[in-house]
């Protein structure tokens, strides 16, 4: 069976290399409004099951794997920032800190949809107001879940991890690799 992958993230491509070649990558068009309910934990799995659905209605006989990520800070979603002045703010709330970022994944195939959400806890160090302003000025945070690439530049800001790098990046490989092998 042919694999889509519903994703525009070039990040998300690279990764699922790692796990085949033999995919296809499409855009998905949904509504990725959050309820005013959801535990933010639950967020990255339930905006992956709406994106794997919108494209399993484009791709019925293919194997589709829909994927989000978010970054979480106590009980906020840091999303992608909007500006330098956003992207200084969600930073500055990271320095010195532990926070989750967590990728939903949801595979279809056959029509059965399976789910399920890695986390990674990320530790920033301290970070100065220099830093965080020249970390601002780089094209990187800005099309990136918390405002920071940990593959790129970003990586100067982080102390240490505890758990999947592959998931911080956006695509937790070893997992999905798993997952897939059950759901066929």
């Amino acid at each position: 069976m042919k694999i889509i992958l519903a994703s525009a993230s070039p990040r998300r491509r690279e990764l699922m290399r790692y796990i085949t070649e033999d995919f296809e990558a499409v855009s998905t068009d949904c509504d990725e409004t959050l309820p005013d309910n959801i535990e933010p934990t639950a967020a990255s799995e339930y905006l992956a099951v709406l994106k794997a659905k919108a494209a399993a209605e484009k791709y019925p006989d293919c194997i589709v794997i829909g994927c989000d990520t978010t970054v979480i800070l106590g009980s906020e979603i840091l999303g992608k920032p909007k500006d330098k002045a956003q992207c200084i703010t969600d930073i500055s709330k990271l320095s010195g800190r532990t926070h989750q970022v967590i990728t939903g994944c949801c595979i279809i195939c056959g029509g059965k949809a399976s789910s399920f959400s890695e986390m990674t806890d990320v530790t920033f160090r301290e970070l100065t107001q220099a830093e965080i302003e020249a970390y601002a000025d780089t094209d990187e945070p800005y099309d990136k879940a918390g405002g920071y690439g940990i593959q790129g530049r970003g990586s100067a800001l982080i102390s240490h991890i505890d758990g999947d790098f592959f998931n911080v990046v956006g695509l937790p490989v070893g997992r999905l690799f798993n997952e897939l092998k059950s759901a066929l």
